[in-house]
């Protein structure tokens, strides 16, 4: 037995040391200096930049012993570039730009930085790219003259430093504490990852892994760029969900017959189902076309001025979830297996995909995209400038809405979904229970937002409606990404043969003529200390 015990935690250390993802650290070691501002790496070595002492200094990356030290070309250096030949160094205070020899530190050139408060450095293969952290830019520079000749937001309030791999830009913020690949063609933020240390200034690539320098911690942390893992969960919580499906019954005569039918929620990445109860107990269970079960319950001949209640509940695992998706790792639309091609981009009464007003939208907003992801990209960031979120009453079809220009949740998703469909990328929506606010806490409000297929990635929440704010940070969490605050029921395609445009749950019923009914449905969650 303790032989068994023995195998069993060398195996969980074993599969803990290979579980890998973005922005994980691998190793770090102390500077010795205490004010590291840029960060780059040379072929070899890294360099970085001290704004204290005015000195860029070489270090091995294997075990950060120094190797030389150079005085910086001016007095306040921050982000270190290098271009394959030359380090570059770009100086706050002095507003510059310098190309130096790295083996003395000969200023070889100078330029204008293209703004007053310079950061962040990178070189790109052909230029440099520099940010600013009070004008929140990022700027590809025109080397003759260091005039901007591209500019786009920066990913959140305060960026820092900037680092080229060969295919996006990556910038760290000092006051988000997180890093970010950026395409630089559009500037859109495609992942997020959380900053070893509590400062993260410098940054750099040295073609397999990226390295970051922290400005409290005077540390150096290499981090993994990209592995195998999907995704990563966190942040862990552990509840009871209560589902309370309540009719109450006035008048003369009697309910009739009445259908309940609510969604069971399943084992997700994020969420293990531990236990699902149902009350009263005389239920079965079924599913629709789009294979999501239901908890079916019946009643019939009930009196006037009764109560019933149809109860859920349900103990359940939640965990924060963010997908590392790599554009170029996404594949084709024709990899995307036919049976969810054939589910999932059939027209509906809601997404109305056939309306010529759907046709010719589509056509403008995706153009010739071929990629799934960007096609999911260009279509989330029509409709996040499209659409203000409002309530107007019911559940308005995608053309409608995308002309109104104003929407719910539910509005949000199914046009998001109809554009989807209509350029051929499959895509659903799902139904949740939410946390609002504390732990303990009522929602009587719900939220539904759509999911996307992508090839080699699977099934991703993608939400315009959350996205629908100003930083580009706050745009792309909610591209892959979810809080540990939803329970989800329901994942459905459509109209549903018993749920119809609902989620989390639906009922029908017969009544007598001058019989009424008040129908609540709200959802507790309760910790598990």
């Amino acid at each position: 037995m303790k032989h068994l015990k023995f195998l069993t935690v060398l195996l969980l250390i074993t599969t803990l040391s290979i579980y890998s993802y973005p922005g994980k650290v691998l190793k770090s070691f102390k500077i010795p200096y205490n004010y590291p501002t840029g960060l780059v790496y040379d072929g070899k070595y890294l360099w970085f930049a001290d704004h204290k002492v005015d000195k860029l200094i070489c270090i091995d990356p294997s075990d950060g012993k120094i190797i030389r030290e150079i005085n910086s070309p001016g007095f306040w250096p921050m982000g270190l570039a290098y271009d394959g030949k030359y380090l570059w160094n770009v100086d706050e205070k002095q507003k510059k730009i310098y190309k130096l020899d790295p083996k003395d530190g000969t200023i070889l050139n100078t330029i204008d930085a293209p703004s007053d408060n310079p950061c962040g450095l990178a070189w790109d293969g052909y230029t440099l790219w520099t940010t600013d952290y009070r004008e929140k830019k990022i700027m590809k520079i025109d080397l003759s003259d260091g005039t901007a000749v591209q500019s786009f937001p920066a990913p959140a309030n305060y960026p820092q430093d900037l680092v080229y791999d060969g295919k996006y830009l990556w910038c760290s913020d000092r006051m988000a504490d997180e890093i970010y690949m950026i395409e630089p063609k559009s500037g859109d933020v495609i992942i997020i990852i959380k900053s070893p240390g509590p400062y993260p200034r410098g940054l750099a690539f040295d073609g397999k892994y990226l390295w970051n320098v922290d400005y409290q911690n005077d540390e150096i942390y290499q981090l993994v760029r990209e592995d195998d893992e999907l995704f990563k969960l966190e942040n862990e919580r552990q509840a009871i969900i209560t589902f309370t499906h309540q009719v109450k019954i006035y008048g003369q005569g009697e309910l009739k017959d009445l259908n309940v039918y609510i969604a069971t929620p399943e084992n997700l990445p994020q969420q293990q189902i531990l236990n699902i109860e149902f009350s009263p107990g005389n239920y079965s269970l079924i599913k629709d076309r789009f294979k999501q079960q239901f908890a079916f319950f019946n009643y019939k001949n009930i009196k006037n001025e009764t109560t019933l209640n149809t109860i859920m509940k349900v103990k359940a695992k939640i965990s924060e979830i963010t997908y590392f998706i790599f554009p170029d790792k996404c594949g084709k639309l024709t990899d995307i297996p036919k049976e969810i091609i054939k589910t999932y981009t059939t027209n509906e009464s809601k997404y109305l995909i056939d309306d010529e007003y759907i046709k010719d939208l589509v056509k403008k907003v995706v153009g010739t995209e071929q990629n799934p992801y960007w096609i999911a990209r260009k279509i989330f960031d029509y409709v996040r400038n499209t659409l203000e979120y409002k309530l107007e009453g019911g559940w308005n079809a995608a053309p409608f809405v995308l002309k109104r220009g104003t929407g719910s949740c539910s509005e949000y998703t199914f046009s998001f979904i109809a554009l989807c469909r209509a350029a051929g990328l499959p895509a659903r929506y799902v139904g949740s229970i939410v946390v609002r606010g504390d732990d303990a806490s009522l929602d009587d409000v719900f939220h539904r937002w759509p999911e996307i297929y992508l090839p080699n990635y699977g099934w991703i929440p993608i939400d315009p409606q959350a996205g629908d704010k100003p930083l580009p940070r706050d745009q792309a969490i909610n591209i892959g990404h979810l809080p540990n605050r939803f329970l989800i029921t329901t994942q459905s395609g459509g109209n549903s043969e018993y749920l119809g445009w609902y989620y989390n749950s639906f009922e029908n019923y017969v009544i007598d003529p001058q019989i009424q009914i008040n129908i609540e449905t709200y959802g507790d969650w309760e910790p598990i200390k």
